[in-house]
């Protein structure tokens, strides 16, 4: 159970990730507010203790409420694609706009943790644009002036079932695109997650996220204090390639860091 118990904002609540996140955080002694679009969906897969808010990361307009009292924030937003629900406007868009929402609120400072994905410093691969819209929110996050752990977990469930030791590696250097990069069970990355909103140890790290043969631990503090943080003022984690030139970015986007940092500065 939670020392301290939170109340932890789930957006993207009702993904395959998000479930377990909200799951876990309500194990967790924590209040869970879910971000939802669908209600009747949302009741179905989620636990009845589950504060269900009414909201869609592509509408800024109805994210502000949803915000208001948060002290912790766990982002595990996924696209389709295409159309409305693209890389730029969920993946990396949806979180700009709730990062906006708090910018809205007087002294809002909620623990905010981001999963993105292994491979997130790749500037080809098979997935199209979608790594380079995640690695721009990671950009955001970072900029926010937010206490942050960032998350970037390998590929889901396909590890085996005796494989449950976590592994935390920094640099993205594992880049084949498939599950050689690392696999883990969506159940650790909520773990993860969750356990990050309360770990010291966690504030300004940025981690791949994998598991190897053995038992889960029971205290993730001695892995979260083993990183590198995050350099102060960076935009890009510690040992990230510098591959993805700020100047040679979509002025749109270089609009919207500049916002997020005038607004931390404020």
């Amino acid at each position: 159970m939670a020392t301290h118990p939170l109340t932890v904002l789930v957006v993207g609540a009702t993904g395959s990730i998000g479930r377990l996140v909200v799951a876990e955080a309500i194990a967790r002694g924590h209040t869970v507010r879910a971000l939802v679009r669908d209600r009747a969906k949302a009741t179905q897969l989620l636990p009845a203790d589950a504060e269900l808010v009414t909201g869609d990361v592509t509408r800024p307009e109805t994210l502000p409420d949803a915000v208001a009292g948060a002290n912790a924030i766990v982002l595990t937003l996924g696209s389709f694609g295409t159309g409305s629900s693209s890389p730029e406007t969920v993946d990396y868009a949806g979180v700009r706009n709730v990062l906006t929402a708090l910018a809205s609120l007087d002294r809002a400072r909620p623990r905010v943790a981001l999963m993105t994905s292994v491979g997130a410093t790749t500037r080809s691969s098979g997935y199209g644009h979608l790594l380079e819209w995640k690695r721009r929110s990671e950009r955001l996050v970072r900029a926010s002036g937010l206490t942050y752990t960032i998350v970037r977990p390998g590929w889901f469930d396909l590890n085996g079932p005796d494989e449950h030791r976590l592994v935390f590696l920094q640099g993205d250097r594992r880049r084949s695109g498939g599950p050689a990069d690392g696999t883990v069970a969506r159940a650790d990355i909520a773990r993860v997650l969750v356990a990050a909103l309360t770990a010291p140890e966690a504030a300004a790290r940025t981690f791949e996220l994998m598991t190897e043969q053995g038992s889960a631990p029971s205290d993730l503090g001695p892995l979260f204090a083993a990183l590198d943080q995050d350099p102060p003022g960076s935009v890009d984690a510690v040992r990230d390639e510098a591959n993805m030139p700020l100047a040679d970015e979509p002025q749109r986007v270089r609009d919207d860091l500049e916002a997020v940092r005038a607004r931390a500065a404020a």
